[in-house]
């Protein structure tokens, strides 16, 4: 994680409105917000700007300090580890349901930190609610906020009590260079394994319980002088499976994370193959211009021979076929087989991403790529490529200036796209294509 950048984490027991104020102050519905306890599960990430000043913030699964719940004691550690990150502590609590004995235990775990606690009323919708707070003045942390995280009342002033607590000498200003890489694919394909794999400690919850990871949760990463934001995704599940609400949701944090990605990790488990929902995912990476990578994971499972990874390969691409320029990885997060290749395949494709080539160098490709293969021709009428120009970066688009767009054809445009594959690269990344029909007068 970047350690100068202001941490605040936003804890309290499951069901007072964390991930409602969380998602106000990331400005875009990032948590899962339902009324059952305890579905955000994991920590999840935001970066919040706030009068110039940028800070992490860490949404976190409800502390319920007694149980032994699998997930709900995992939520716990997980909580945990948040408060231990955290510069800053946003203590949560339920202004209409009144202080529970679980507020004055959680209460007791934030006092223990030594560090600045808010303690957050919230739910006080009306004036005539204010009274609510002051019982919490027994929990001895200091004068309760009261806000209304659904109606956003109050939320100014608790942002400025956080930015006046963040320690001197913090970095709060905004990180341009951070790769940001969304790690995609089914449930149980080994998404969280990587991540830990590539972490070296366990930054999320890994357990054999399908779709235990609900929802994209954001870890900062540097290495070798680069800077990472890795997004591990609730798995896609088929839409005839998704029964509840909070399925629905992980499905668009899914879609959300590859949108914000710059670079999309397609977990494929090795023994299952490619399922309808990879292609699905492959399919919006693509068409959001993602630059993209292909991880075949359980490779350790795979009885192999001298052309097992030549068929695989093969079998990829067959499924993939609109997706010939994504790289392919075979790993195992278990054994640890080419995990570390993995971050060197995110720095290359997302540098082949926001690659520039220049306005002359293209067109010595074009005007040679035409020389060689005639453009089509409509009924005596030619297309003709007067010059063309890269007018963007991620992902690379090319802009053809031309006599008539109606003679355009997919089937040149890759021919064309090819052979400026062939001189360029841009590998791992989509090539779009636009036509500007010049007026000649």
């Amino acid at each position: 994680m970047n350690d100068n950048r202001p941490v605040v984490a936003v804890v309290g027991r499951p069901n007072v409105g964390k991930s409602t104020i969380f998602n106000k102050f990331a400005g875009k519905r990032i948590s899962i917000v339902e009324d059952t306890p305890g579905v955000t599960r994991d920590r999840i990430f935001a970066e919040v700007e706030w009068l110039n000043k940028y800070f992490t913030l860490i949404d976190t699964g409800g502390i319920e300090p007694e149980s032994e719940d699998i997930i709900l004691s995992q939520m716990r550690n997980q909580a945990m580890l948040a408060m231990d990150m955290a510069h800053v502590i946003l203590f949560v609590v339920d202004g209409k349901a009144g202080m529970t004995a679980a507020d004055k235990e959680i209460s007791q775990l934030l006092r223990k930190t030594k560090k600045p606690v808010i303690l957050v009323v919230n739910k006080i919708d009306n004036q005539n609610q204010y009274d609510n707070i002051y019982d919490f003045y027994e929990l001895g942390l200091g004068t309760p906020f009261a806000i209304s995280g659904a109606n956003s009342m109050g939320l100014g002033d608790l942002l400025d009590e956080i930015v006046e607590n963040f320690p001197e000498g913090l970095d709060t200003e905004y990180d341009e260079d951070v790769i940001r890489v969304a790690i995609t694919g089914k449930p149980n394909a080994g998404k969280s394994s990587i991540l830990n794999n590539i972490l070296g400690e366990d930054r999320v919850i890994v357990s054999p319980i399908a779709g235990t990871t609900r929802d994209a949760i954001d870890t900062y990463l540097e290495k070798n002088d680069k800077k990472f934001l890795l997004i591990d995704t609730a798995g896609l599940r088929r839409k005839s499976k998704i029964y509840e609400t909070v399925e629905k949701y992980s499905v668009i944090r899914a879609m959300s994370a590859v949108d914000r990605a710059d670079v999309v990790l397609i977990v494929i488990d090795a023994l299952e193959g490619v399922t309808e929902q990879d292609t699905k995912v492959a399919g919006i990476a693509h068409d959001e211009g993602k630059a993209c990578v292909f991880i075949i994971n359980k490779w350790d499972l795979i009885e192999k021979d001298n052309k097992t990874m030549g068929n695989y390969t093969k079998e990829i691409k067959e499924k993939f076929p609109f997706m010939m320029y994504a790289p392919i990885l075979f790993v195992s997060a278990k054994t640890n087989q080419r995990i570390n290749k993995i971050l060197e395949m995110v720095e290359y494709v997302a540098s082949e991403h926001s690659k520039r080539v220049s306005t002359s160098a293209l067109n010595d490709v074009i005007g040679e790529a035409v020389m060689l293969n005639q453009p089509p021709s409509d009924k005596g009428k030619r297309l003709k490529i007067y010059y063309g120009s890269q007018t963007d970066i991620k992902p690379p688009k090319i802009t053809l200036f031309i006599n008539d767009k109606d003679l355009t054809h997919f089937s040149y445009q890759r021919y064309i796209e090819n052979k400026i594959r062939e001189n360029f690269g841009f590998e791992g990344t989509s090539i779009k294509f636009e036509y500007r029909e010049k007026n000649r007068k």
